[in-house]
């Protein structure tokens, strides 16, 4: 939702955006200091809270069609980029957001 204006969104939107932003200025105001700031941008990740709204089976399925990977994703995937970016195999990557959201954000712009 920071990459793209949805309406009826607004709030959530803007917060996402604020995040990918304050992520970019931390990643040059700490540099110097060898710290290294970035953000991801989760897609549709099936998670347990899906059940908890009560989102239907055909709504799951609706979103999944959206998606250019064909599939949810999973918390696993989210994590394993995570690790990489907590890792010195990420050393060179620096206030850059990772989109982790099976191709979705590019149809989105």
């Amino acid at each position: 939702m920071g990459h793209r204006g949805v309406e009826t969104c607004s709030v959530y939107g803007a917060t996402k955006a604020a995040v990918i932003s304050l992520a970019k200025t931390f990643s040059n105001e700490l540099a110097d200091r060898h710290i290294r700031v970035n953000s991801i941008s989760p897609g549709f990740i099936r998670t347990p809270i899906i059940e908890e709204i009560g989102m239907s089976e055909a709504k799951i399925e609706e979103r999944r069609k959206k998606i250019p990977a064909g599939r949810w994703g999973q918390p696993e995937e989210i994590a394993k980029t995570v690790l990489f970016l907590a890792s010195d195999e990420s050393s060179y990557i620096l206030g850059q957001d990772i989109a982790i959201d099976g191709g979705i954000i590019p149809l989105w712009h």
